[in-house]
């Protein structure tokens, strides 16, 4: 018997630009694609450094979240891709603003290139509430 999978959509996050959702409810968790900064009105990056591109990333996490019945917050695990390693840093001061002790799990992996010039994405693995 397989496990039932449901897409989740919002317009409060940049549309899928190939062959892939926003993301899934499977089970009692929320798969969310990777997010680049895309400002979803415009669906250009976001003006501004590492750290700009970080608070949008996440923002754009935060809208699929709540579009799943959940938030962010409740994220047991995510990934961050960046450019450049050394700028960290700078994705952890924006990073802890949306997430309270204990943070999620997180891996951090240094790529060499990131969809439309992004210096950063970040996707989400998150708990969604027990049903009622």
């Amino acid at each position: 018997m397989s496990e039932r999978r449901d897409a989740v959509e919002t317009e409060r996050a940049p549309a899928p630009v190939g062959p892939y959702s926003q993301g899934i409810v499977a089970g009692s968790l929320l798969f969310c694609a990777g997010q680049i900064p895309l400002d979803p009105d415009t669906g250009e990056l976001v003006a501004g450094g590492v750290a700009e591109q970080a608070q949008r990333c996440l923002s754009n996490l935060e809208a699929v979240c709540e579009a799943a019945g959940t938030a962010l917050a409740e994220a047991v695990r995510t990934t961050v891709f960046l450019t450049e390693l050394g700028e960290m840093p700078a994705v952890n001061e924006v990073y802890a603003k949306f997430f309270s002790a204990p943070p999620p799990a997180r891996v951090g992996v240094g790529v060499s290139a990131l969809p439309g010039g992004a210096a950063v994405e970040i996707d989400a693995i998150v708990s969604l509430p027990p049903p009622v």
